[in-house]
Formats: structure tokens, sequence, C-alpha cells
């Protein structure tokens, strides 16, 4: 088709033209139509659309501007012929619908856009420069400009000096306007405006369409508004424009259809022989498809100038709205014309759009490409694309947009389902370990991508059977996870694929065959099996998704809490006969055997109870427990066992009678094993055997005394005699002392609890009493022993006994007074040392470099952070002073990345307890680091640790300034009176001033009035020759409100030459930055074992300088780069290169003679419409010409992305 090539080969040349003054020189072929003979001298013979798009003269303005009078009277007499309807314009102001009557209906998005527009389509064919003056005024007011165009400045101005007059009167305070103002009576704005550009093509393009006067006119308004450096006209005739085209290739669509029918109808008339033929039929036939060429030829060029005009400029505008909306309606152009848009000239768009830095473009780009994809018939013209652009969209599955990323997995499983190359394992290698993303959306989608990789797998094997397409499912599953090395992170894998294979992940029937059956799978895929399996079972029977990809708490619906009850009862109908027969198969295994005891946990336990059938079933299941307890000694096993022991003891079940009979069996064996060999353990008799299995017995009991009540069987006694005898003989075993450490607190807990839940006589609780005191005298002698689990477990049990055994556990029963143990003196030492020598010490860390024990620094740093938090709680709850709490505080800079969050806690319920009191803390805890800083060589440096210390403790006081009046001035006084103390015997006089420094970083959060009693106080307690130090003068600048930098460093320079004493001097405050606390413990557990790519945009912002070579890729913060190949899909996707733009100063002269100061500060006004800031402008450089002398032999020339006129406003623009 001619037509279709003709416009083919338009848009291919795009970047083929240049600029020369304008921002797009168009040559439009003139259509030949059949004119009446006219008498007199004829008008010159203009090509169709220069009246329309004629040009200004200035070389410097290149905006289109509407037809002068003369061509609106030449077109007026070529449309006449068409419209038999005389034109009148009696009253037409009383009778037509005005601009505001259509910005009103679009505003409020309830009014029919068809009658909107059916009743501006009356006013226009009464008169059509009434109705164009109409729709302008209403594309003008739809920008939020106030100005109007009158009838006169249609027929007298150009485009360019319309836009400018109303640029003028753009006099909006506010930068918002009606499409991007927030609030919901703009929030419809944009769809109506939308709708009423798509109705009003749709109701013209049988006719008006081709009357050369109102599209072309519109069209050429439009790409001058588009031009506009105000954004509101930028954006608003932007988003027109590209309707209006969209609106346009619709109509050629259709157009070509009807092209395509008419000429096989012609065809088939034609081959009929003579006397077959309808009379007139094929001079009808003709004459339809002339007049249909003729539609096509200037439906392709009005759609030619749109393309060149707006968009090939607007794509790669600074506003990433802007740029998304263009992308978006070349989308659709794409798929609703194929024949004139599916090609290489107009894809490249697309392929260069996938770098944009704005993730709202890149979405847009990906969901258009999308479309294409789903296309069968479009694959084919895609083929260069993809083979272009496949490593660009394959890299942005990290985009750090996660709604982008889902879009590319999205069309990543489209590129994988319709081509026939698809996509090779290493390209498949980026999407998979999505799966274990944080982000659920990500994962899943990713989760969707690996369904139906698998299930492709399956179907190319020809496994037509479900029940076997489910065991080959999970054998394909099971490799993935073995091969990904992700084997703690099972649950997510199980969460990603839950949305999509949900069926699959609930066939227990199919996972539990392959797991009993005896030559099924290796002894690897079993155990990850296993977990996978476990993973499903907890995700069914909870219906949450793992730790890290909670979206907040998700209340269940009652349809959802039914289907969670269904599956609960599906997993115990079908796990209660089977998991007695998986324990006893794996009961050697301990890592097999620990997942498997988690399943009772998500069983509906009262099932049990159902049947005698279901009761022979947990005796099988008692007796499995009680074996693998009697095989294993592994921690993780007898935790689990005794999680299963605690909610089968539970009293609601009918059959907790016969759990609590099972495992009092199993206490009496182990207790009795144990007391076989205490006498020799006591006596130092016992070999090593008779010690192994000592240990052993007494770790089983310590695991199940945490879930049952262990005092019947008065173990507290043998176990505090045995701790005593080691430390005694020092012969500390560790497995040991350890296990008796568990069994003796636990006593003590379970003696607390029972005591609550009853009333023991006073001889009892006495008793009690007695016991606690001994056993904490024991655990402090632990704490100075240098075996570390011995240690550690000792500080533990001694954080949460003291904290059970404290007064304010007493206030709910008061008869319990009795039963209050505080610490002793001693014994809070104790507790400070340990955390100052083995909590906030980097002793242990430094002996862990390799990366191999990576795992263990993190098991490190856990135990420390439950240590501290341990501490933490015994100052909170009142069991240790708040004093003690200066252990902590005075680490909260040094320690932040691992501890903050603990401290920070700490730090904000201590002013909750005692406001005044925690500030006198935190004025302590500064004073003890000084005093260190004072006795050790002490340097400035030390002196700003103290003062950042200082600042970040200051800004836990809050803006609330009168809540927190009475703690700050009770630190300041405490500061100051430290500040000018009688120093010791040993100490140069006045060595504390200094500390005046590190006080006046809280002085910001004093208010006025205490600042003067504060500044008294100070006179007061100085002495008078030191008024004049440094460090008190910078305190008083402090108080008075003015202390700035600059004084600061005046006020050290003075300091050497005024200040003789040894103190540190006044030192700028560093501003290195610190690093942020981390987050949860489980998150940072995964990403350091499965680092979890982070989502970075791939288009990082730099600052913009001059390149020297093309091979570098450089960033334009508003504009696209291009390849410079003439190759439409260079290979790397190399961009242009960039300058940055000289801001061009406007001189005194040019501005004398040009206005007037008057017009000056009028001009001045409209500044804050413009969006291009001289700061903005110099970071965003532009795409430099490629026909400068700097790059001769470029191929192309890319044009500009804005022209501006050489004036007085224009220059103030810049």
């Amino acid at each position: 088709m001619e037509s279709g090539d003709s416009l083919l080969d338009s848009f291919e040349e795009v970047d083929d033209f240049s600029d020369s003054g304008s921002d797009y020189e168009v040559t439009l072929k003139a259509t030949k139509r059949r004119k009446q003979a006219v008498t007199g001298p004829r008008p010159p013979k203009i090509p169709r659309y220069k009246a329309a798009l004629r040009v200004s003269t200035s070389s410097s303005t290149p905006n289109p501007s509407l037809p002068d009078s003369s061509l609106q009277q030449a077109s007026r007499r070529t449309s006449s012929q068409a419209s038999p309807r005389p034109v009148t314009r009696n009253n037409e102001d009383n009778r037509c619908i005005s601009a505001e009557n259509i910005y009103d209906a679009v505003r409020s998005g309830k009014s029919a856009m068809v009658t909107v527009v059916d009743e501006w389509l009356d006013s226009y064919k009464q008169s059509r420069e009434a109705g164009l003056l109409v729709l302008i005024n209403f594309i003008v007011q739809s920008c939020g400009c106030k100005g109007l165009v009158s009838r006169e400045m249609l027929d007298s101005m150009e485009n360019a000096e319309i836009i400018g007059t109303l640029t003028k009167e753009f006099n909006e305070d506010s930068v918002n306007y009606p499409l991007c103002t927030p609030g919901p009576e703009l929030k419809h704005f944009k769809a109506g405006l939308c709708e009423f550009v798509r109705v009003l093509v749709r109701s013209c393009r049988n006719s008006l369409i081709y009357d050369e006067y109102l599209f072309s006119s519109l069209l050429a308004l439009l790409t001058g508004l588009s031009d506009s450096q105000v954004r509101a006209f930028r954006h608003t005739s932007t988003l027109i424009a590209m309707k209006l085209m969209t609106g346009l290739v619709e109509v050629a669509a259709l157009s070509s259809v009807q092209l395509q029918t008419s000429q096989r109808q012609y065809d088939m008339e034609n081959g009929k022989e003579a006397h077959y033929r309808a009379p007139g039929r094929l001079e009808e036939l003709q004459a339809t498809i002339s007049q249909l060429r003729e539609n096509r030829e200037e439906l392709a060029s009005m759609m030619n100038v749109t393309f060149r005009g707006v968009f090939v400029h607007r794509f790669r505008d600074r506003l990433p709205e802007i740029r998304a909306t263009c992308i978006e309606e070349l989308g659709m152009w794409l798929k609703t014309n194929p024949e004139d848009f599916l090609n290489d000239g107009c894809l490249k768009y697309l392929g260069w759009t996938l770098h944009d830095k704005q993730s709202p473009v890149r979405l847009q780009c990906v969901r258009a490409l999308q479309s294409l994809y789903q296309e069968k018939e479009f694959i084919g013209r895609l083929e260069l694309f993809t083979s272009r652009f496949k490593e660009r969209i394959l890299s942005m599955v990290l985009d750090k947009d996660p709604g982008v990323a889902v879009e590319v997995v999205n069309l990543l499983l489209l590129i994988q389902q319709r081509t026939e190359e698809g996509l090779g394992e290493e390209e498949c290698g980026h999407i998979y370990p999505l799966v274990y993303a944080t982000n659920r959306a990500v994962a899943s989608v990713a989760g969707v991508f690996l369904f139906n990789k698998l299930k492709s797998v399956i179907a190319s094997d020809n496994q037509e059977n479900e029940k076997m397409g489910n065991a080959a499912f999970f054998q394909m599953l099971i490799s993935f996870f073995i091969q990904s090395e992700f084997h703690e992170h099972g649950a997510y894998l199980v969460d990603s694929l839950w949305s999509v294979a949900r069926s699959e992940l609930r066939d227990w029937e199919t996972m539990t065959t392959l797991l009993l059956q005896e030559s099924g799978l290796m002894y690897e895929e079993e155990g990850s099996l296993i977990e996978l399996m476990m993973c499903a079972i907890r995700q069914a029977a909870e219906a949450t998704p793992p730790v890290g990809r909670t979206q907040g708490k998700k209340i269940l619906g009652m349809k959802n809490k039914k289907v969670q009850e269904q599956d609960r009862r599906r997993i115990t109908t079908h796990f209660i006969p089977l998991l007695p027969q998986l324990l006893a198969k794996y009961s050697a295994d301990a890592e097999k055997v620990s997942l498997l005891l988690k399943a009772p946990l998500y069983f509906s336990l009262e099932m049990y109870s159902s049947s005698p059938r279901l009761e022979k079933h947990l005796d099988l299941l008692l007796s499995q427990v009680c074996c693998i307890i009697e095989k294993h000694t592994e921690v993780p096993v007898l935790e689990a066992c005794s999680n299963l022991v605690s909610i089968l003891c539970v009293d609601c079940y009918t059959f907790s009678s016969r759990t609590h009979l099972a495992f009092s069996q199993m206490m009496d064996s182990l207790t009795e094993c144990l007391n076989a060999y205490l006498s020799d353990l006591l006596q130092g008799t016992a070999d090593d055997d008779d010690v192994y299995s000592a240990a052993t017995a007494l770790k089983k009991i310590a695991a199940l005394s945490s879930a049952k009540d262990p005092t019947a069987w008065k173990l507290f006694d043998s176990c505090l005699e045995l701790l005593k005898s080691k430390m005694e003989s020092r012969e500390f075993d560790k497995e040991l002392m350890v296990s008796a450490l568990k069994c003796a607190a636990f006593s003590l807990m379970w003696a607390k609890v029972n005591a609550v839940n009853s009333t023991p006589a006073e001889v009892e609780l006495k008793r009690l009493k007695k016991e606690m005191r001994s056993f904490c005298k024991v655990c402090e002698t632990c704490l100075s022993l240098d075996q570390t689990e011995i240690r550690d477990q000792a500080f533990v049990l001694l954080c949460d006994l003291l904290l059970l055994y404290s007064a304010s556990s007493a206030h709910v029963e008061p008869a319990l007074q009795t039963l209050v143990h505080l610490p002793s003196d001693s014994l809070r030492s104790e507790l400070a040392a340990f955390l100052l020598d083995y909590v906030f010490s980097d002793t242990e860390d430094d002996e862990l470099d390799d990366e191999v024990e990576e795992v263990m620094k993190i098991t490190l740093l856990q135990r420390k952070r439950n240590q501290l938090a341990g501490y933490c709680k015994l100052v909170i709850y009142g069991v240790l002073d708040l004093t003690a709490a200066t252990n902590v505080f005075k680490h909260y800079s040094k320690y932040f990345k691992d501890f903050g969050d603990i401290i920070k806690e700490t730090v904000s319920k201590s002013k909750v307890i005692n406001p005044i009191q925690s500030a006198k803390t935190v004025c302590l805890s500064l004073q003890q680091l000084f005093s260190e800083m004072l006795t050790e060589e002490h340097s400035r440096q030390d002196l700003g640790e103290i003062r950042d210390l200082a600042k970040r403790l200051a800004m836990s006081f809050g803006i609330n300034l009168n809540r927190v009046r009475k703690p700050l001035v009770a630190l300041h006084v405490d500061g100051v009176r430290f500040a000018f103390r009688d120093p010791p015997e040993d100490e140069e006089p006045q060595s504390n001033v200094a500390f005046l420094e590190v006080l006046s970083e809280f002085s910001f959060k004093l208010l006025p009035q205490d600042r003067a009693e504060l500044a008294a106080f100070l006179k007061s307690v100085c002495p008078g020759n030191a008024l004049s130090w440094p460090p008190v003068r910078l305190y008083q600048r402090s108080l008075e409100g003015r202390t700035s930098a600059k004084a600061r460093e005046q006020e050290e320079e003075e300091g050497d030459a005024v200040f003789s004493h040894d103190a540190p001097l006044a030192k700028r405050k560093r501003t290195t930055p610190q690093h942020s606390g981390p987050g949860s413990w489980l998150d940072s557990s995964i990403r350091s074992s499965f680092a979890t790519p982070a989502f970075t945009s791939t288009a990082q912002k730099q600052t913009a300088k001059p390149l020297a070579s093309r091979d570098t890729e450089s960033e334009t913060g508003s504009v696209l780069t291009e390849p410079e190949s003439e190759d439409d899909f260079s290979v790397g996707s190399k961009m242009r290169k960039v300058k940055p733009i000289r801001r061009r100063q406007l001189s005194s002269s040019q501005t004398g003679h040009s206005l007037n100061q008057r017009d000056l500060n009028s001009q001045l006004t409209l500044l804050s419409l413009i969006e291009d800031d001289s700061e903005e402008r110099e970071e965003e450089p532009e795409i430099e010409n490629y026909e400068s002398d700097s790059d001769p032999d470029s191929a192309y020339t890319l044009p500009s992305t804005r022209h501006t006129s050489i004036s007085v406003i224009d220059e103030l623009f810049d």
C-alpha cells in the first residue's frame, strides 16, 4: 500500500532531519483534489496543512502558527463546497457551549462526554471559527491558565504570539495545575480529559477530521504549547496531542480495513464477465477507494506531523509524567496499527526508554512491550528488538522499583512462552534467585516463572498422569532447591510458589509416598522434601507468609478462615496415621526428625480423641517420641520434643493424662539414671563414661523441664551440690555444668509459678527464697569463670530469675513479698563487669576473620544481643538502679550498628519511668567517659567522640521541650557542677572544664527562660578568671542560642593562647555519618546466607560533565539518550554524548534596551512557573547536537528538546 509505505518511510526518517531554526521542518505532500474553476487570479498554490503549520519567520521562534486571514479564506472556500449548510453567526454566544461548560463537565467526571461533544459540534457547525475558539480556550483553561484567546487574537496573531501572551497572563501563585493538583476535586480530571478527546475524535472521524481546518489548527496549537517552557502548558498539551494521535491511529486502522474491503469488492466485481456486472458498481467502488485513499493520506499526514512535532521531542522531556504518557500512547499505536507503526523505527523508542531514570516511565515501557508480546502475529516483527534489548530486559529484574521488576518478569515469561528461542538456562538464572526475595510481589511472580518452567520440562517428558506429574514436579522442585543452595530458606520458596502451585504443594499423599517408599529419593533429596513439606504444612495451616514478607497484620476473612480450617483438618487426617511411620523410618537422622516433630504443632489435636482408632496412633506417636529422646542428644531434637510435650500436655485435651503419664515415665527413667551416677560425681570417683552418661541424662531432663514441671522429682538440691562440687574441684565439665544450671533454674521458675497459682505455707516460701539466694551465689561465681558456655548460661539464667523474683512481680500477689530477691552489690558489679568484658567487646569478633566463620559471627552477635536485652530488662523493671544504665548508655554511639535499637529503646523506657533520673543518668554516662579520657592519654579525638555521643543522646529527648524541661535543667546543673568540682589530689585543678563542650550539645533543647537561669548559675559556680576560658565561653554562647560553626572555629583558634590548662579544648563536632542500625534479626540472617540482590536502578544519577569519548555513558536528568550508531538497535546501546549547559548571563545593557523596569518586574513573576531553575539546569545536561564541529562524523542529528527565542523573557527563563 502506497500510503502505508509513505507513512512508514516518514517515521523511519525522523532522526534524519536536522534543526534549522525550528522544532521541525516538514514538507507535507499535497493531495490532488478536483477543484471548481474560479474566475480571476488564482491564489498561490499552498501545500496542504502549510496554512495550519506555518512557522514564524523569526529564526528563533519555532512555534507553528494558526492560519492567517488570507489562508483561512482560501481554506474556507475549499471546505464550503463540502458543507452546504450556511455559516451563521447571529447571537452565537447565547446559543453555543462555552469553554467553561466543557471544563466543568470534564472536571466533574459525571457528565456524559458524548452529549458535551455533540453540543460543541453543533456550535462548530454554526461557526467553525467560534467553535475552534471555544476548544482552544478549553485547552488553555485545562492548563490552569487564567488567560483567554480572543477572536481578534485568533485572527491576527500567530501561535507563538498567542502562547507568549498566555504565558505572560499565567500568574498563578501555585505550581499545581489541573493535571497534577491533588485532592478529590480534580482526581477525575485526567480521565475526563482523555475521554473527551477520545469521544471528539470518534465523533469527527467521518467528516470533520478531513475538513483541513479543525484538526490541523488544533494540532498546530498543541505542537506549539508542547514546546513551551511552562510545565502546565507542556504537560497538558502533550497529553491531549497524544490522545488525539491515538484517536487518529484508530481511525487510520479502521480506514485501512475499509480500504481493503472495498478493494476486494472491486476486484471481485471487476473479475466478473461484462453482462454479470452491476451497472455503475465499478465506478462507485472506484470512487470509494479513491476517497478512502485520500482520507488515508490525510490521516497519515496528520499522524506524521504529530509524531514529529510532539512525540519525538516530548518522549525525552524533563518531566517523567510527560515521558510516561508518550510511551504509554506509543504502545497503543503499535498494537492498534501495526502496519504503520510496528517497525524498528518506532520500536527503538521503547528500547531507549528502558534506560529511563524514573520508574513510572520504565513501567509504562515494559507494559507496552507486554501488550506486543501477547500477540502471536507480532512476534516475527519483534525478533530484532528481542535480540538487541533482551540483555537490558534481563537486567531489569533487579530494578529498584519492585513494581517494575514484577512487570519485567511477566514480560520475560511472555518472551519465554511466545518466542521460538525463548530464554536459555543462563538467562533464566537471572530470574530464579528472585523466589527468595523479601518483596512478596517480586517473589510470587518469580515463582510463577519457575512453575511454568518446571511444568514445561515435565510436559516435554510426556508425563500425562496427574499423580505421576505431581511426583515429577516434586522431583524437579527438589533438584532446584538443592542446586540453589539456599536450604535454610525453604519457607520462602514455598511462599513464592503458593499462589500458582497451591494444589501441588498441598498434595500430601504424593509427598509422603515418596518419603515412605524404599527405593525412591536419595538421602539429600529426602531431607529437602521433608523441609519443603513442613514449610507447606505451616503455610497451609497458618495462612501467613514467612517473616520478612508480611505487609502489616492481615486479618483473614471468613472464607479464608474456613479454607484454613479445612486445610488443618486435611493435614491432621492425613498425617495422624503416617507420622509415626515417618518418625520410625528417620528416627536415626537428627535433622529430619527435628523437622518431622514440628508437624503436630499444626494439627487439630482434638481429632485424636474423636475415635479409638486415632488414639491408637497417639500411643504410637508418644512411643516414637520417647524413643527419639532416648537415642538423641542434639539440642534441636530435644527442643522439638519439648515443644511437642508442651502442646500435648495441655489440660484442655482429653488425652492429656495419657501424655502426662508417658512423659512422667520418661522423667523417672532419666532421674534414676542421673541418681545412679550422682554419688560418684560428688565424690569425684566417676570415670569418663559415668560423667558422659550423667551429663546426657541431665541434658535431656533440662530439655523436658522447659515444658513439664520437674519440681516433683526434687532435682534442685542435687544440681546445686553438683555445681558446688565441680567449682570447688575446678573440674569444669561444660555439658554437665550447663545442664545442671538449666535444671536448677527451671526448678526455681516452676516453683515460682506454682507459688503464684496456689497458696504455699510461709515455711515453703522461705525455703524457696533460700534456694534462690544459693543459686544466685553459684551463678555469680560462674560469671568469673573462663568457660564461655558456662559463663553465658549463668548470665542469661540470672537475668531471667532476678526478673521473675523481683519486687515488681510481687505487686500482683502481695502474699509473695517474701520471695522478692534483690541482687547484692557484688552481683551487680559482676553483671556490669560481664557486660563490659563480653558484650561491649570486640575480642571474640577479631578472632573470627575468615569468611567460613561468618555464621559464627552472626551467632555470636545474636547471643550478645540477648545478653544485653536481659540486662536492660533488669534496669527497666527496677531490679537494678537506673544509674546502672550508664554501662549501656555510654556505648550507644560506638556500638550503634549492633545494639542501637536495644539501647535506644532502653533510653526511651527510662524516660517514662523517671524522666529526671534518666537525664541525670545520661549526664553520668558522659561524665564517666570524660573521666576515663582524663585518666588515660586523652586527645581531642576522644573528646569529639564524647560530643558525638552527647549529640545522639540529646536527640532522644524529643521535640516537646515543655515535657523535657525539668530533666534537661537537671542534666545541665549536674554537668556544670561536675565541670567545676574540686579535683582529687592526683588531678590538676579545673581539669573538668572541657566537659562544658560536651554539655553544650544539649543546650539547643532548652527553653529561653531556662537558658537565662543556667547562665546565672554558671556565673555563680564558675571562678572569676575562668569566664574567659574557651570551653566556658562556648557553653555561654550555646545558652545564648547563637552558637555557630564559625564562632566555634574562632574560639578554638584562640584557645591555645588563652586557655593554658591541660584540659582538652573545644573541638568542632565531626560530621562523619553514623551507620544505621540493622533490621530485624531474621532479615539480617537471611541476607547473610543469601545475598538478595539489592533493587538498584541501572540508571544511576551522576554529575554532568563533558565526556571525551563516545564509549562512555552519560545520564541526563530530563532527556533520554539515543544510540549513536546508524543502526536503530546498536549492540550495547551506547548513549549519546552530553555536555553541561553554560548559563547565558543577561547583561545590563541588554536589559536596559529591551524593556523598562516595570516590564522586567512583571516578567519576573513568571519565574515561579518555569521548572528549569539554574541549579537543575547545571546538573541536567542537554543532548549535544551531533552536527556540531566537535563531532562532524555523526550519521544523524537528534533534535533538541527545546528551542527558545532570543528575547529578554527567554533569557530570564534560562
